[in-house]
């Protein structure tokens, strides 16, 4: 493609650089923080208890197959990793879909309409009595939870600066590691319901933590709003100053419409199926582990009751360092390092789970191996949100990778077979496989975003305003990739 030099027309410089125009006044400038506090605690907390909701309907089946699950409704070992694998075909069925749909209505009709059917459905899994309706039910929960969370991922980018979604998306991603903890104690308190009604403890699980989600799911429709521009929470005056920020960072308060060109564009983009591919690696040890953990805790040696409670140290390790990390990458504005980090932290966890015997050692790699894997997926799954500009664009490169990463859980569930018990070594190594796979991939991540941001650093220098006919979002000369 052609190299426009600087007899460019003016309109073309105007169209690749309008946002650099816009400028906060001084007294704008020190309403700023205050500000992005307010919409912080307007839409943090709901939007995390959403993600919460959402990751605890989905890893419950752990918990309630040491409640008796399985024998309740005649359930294999072979149809529980079967249902397990369901879950995530119907989960990447509906995620660019999703997310298209999100675009093309609105987060405030979308984001708790597919919380309340996921919610029903739910809640219905405590109801069934027989493996094809459960295996029928895993699968519906997958194709309604789908759209949450590259949903969220798209509606961050629409109402914070791009060096201020990470920590966003960090603490959202927080609430996988908080759900798994809440899901042990949980767990442990409701299987005293046994007998109540007729039904297991096992069923109760499931049916109190689908009710949940629909009154939550129900009050996110008065609590959720579309964008700054009709937020009733902002003053006109703070919804102004919002506007400004957005322009003077991206594309965020822009009017696109939907072009099906957008969508083209981000499935051709290599950087967002290297992203995607980077999710697909950590995937793997991620769902296993928050799928398995109760039973793997449980072949130590421990009690159905001791191995509940004993998740809860796990996932309080790993929300400590996902935020940790999460303030230490906005910090420095380098994500490329604590994706490494967590990564080794993993892999450390994942070795001594290999090779230790005792229950103590092999605890402390489950806690290493989750006190890796979450800062690292919650700094990397911030990465399309901030280096994807172009609204469509966005919002289908958030659903993408999403939707690759969660292909490795569907195969990965069937590799923590129980005729591998206790030791699960089969299961582990892969695990550890990915982990060092993930190393691996973020350091190419690394190198081809930096080399694009140096080349288009002299291309700059040389005088060239533009390598494009239109305004290209992320591939413009004056964009530059995050690391």
């Amino acid at each position: 493609m052609s190299e426009k030099q600087l007899s460019i027309s003016s309109a073309d410089i105007v169209q690749v650089h309008s946002h650099t125009h816009t400028h906060l006044t001084p007294e704008e400038k020190s309403q700023e923080k205050r500000i992005v506090r307010k919409i912080d605690l307007w839409l943090l907390p709901i939007l995390s208890l959403l993600y919460l909701l959402s990751f605890l309907d989905r890893s419950n089946a752990g918990n309630a197959r040491l409640e008796g699950l399985n024998d309740a409704i005649n359930l294999s070992d072979a149809d529980y990793l079967t249902s397990l694998s369901l879950y995530f075909v119907g989960y990447i069925l509906c995620e660019v879909p999703s997310n298209i749909i999100l675009k093309r209505t609105t987060p405030r009709i979308w984001l708790p309409t597919v919380m309340l059917l996921w919610g029903v459905t739910s809640t219905l899994t405590g109801v069934v009595s027989n493996s094809s309706g459960f295996l029928a039910n895993r699968f519906f929960l997958g194709v309604t939870e789908a759209g949450l969370f590259p949903g969220v991922l798209f509606y961050f980018s629409m109402w914070y600066q791009r060096n201020e979604i990470h920590y966003r998306v960090a603490l959202f991603f927080a609430c996988a590691a908080l759900a798994g903890a809440f899901g042990g104690l949980l767990a442990y308190g409701i299987g005293f319901m046994k007998g109540i009604a007729g039904l297991g403890g096992w069923a109760w699980i499931f049916i109190i933590e689908g009710l949940v989600t629909v009154v939550v799911a129900i009050a996110a429709y008065f609590l959720i709003f579309n964008y700054p521009s009709t937020a009733r929470f902002l003053s006109e005056e703070e919804r102004e100053i919002v506007k400004k920020r957005l322009e003077m960072d991206g594309d965020a308060a822009n009017e696109e419409s939907f072009e099906w060109k957008w969508v083209w564009r981000a499935f051709t983009d290599v950087r967002v199926w290297l992203y995607a591919i980077s999710f697909h690696a950590l995937a793997l040890p991620l769902y296993t582990l928050s799928m398995f953990l109760p039973s793997i805790i449980n072949n130590f040696g421990y009690s159905t009751t001791v191995s509940q409670l004993l998740t809860v140290p796990v996932y309080a390790a790993a929300t400590i360092t996902t935020l940790a990390a999460a303030l230490l990458a906005e910090r420095t504005r380098n994500r490329c390092l604590y994706i490494i980090a967590g990564s080794v932290v993993a892999l450390i966890g994942y070795i001594l789970l290999l090779t230790t015997h005792t229950p103590g050692a092999k605890y402390v790699g489950v806690c290493f191996a989750a006190a890796g894997i979450y800062p690292a997926l919650g700094t990397l799954l911030s990465w399309p949100s901030i280096n994807v500009s172009g609204q469509t664009k966005r919002s289908v490169a958030a659903a993408i990778q999403i939707m690759i990463g969660d292909i490795a859980p569907i195969y990965g569930v069937q590799i923590y077979r129980s005729n591998t018990a206790p030791r699960y070594i089969p299961g582990h190594a892969t695990a550890l496989g990915f982990v060092a796979a993930e190393i691996v991939i973020t350091g190419i991540l690394w190198w081809v975003l930096t080399k694009e941001n140096r080349r288009r650093d002299e291309l700059q220098k040389q005088g060239v305003v533009s390598e494009h006919d239109e305004w290209m979002g992320d591939e413009e000369l004056s964009y530059r990739y995050e690391t």
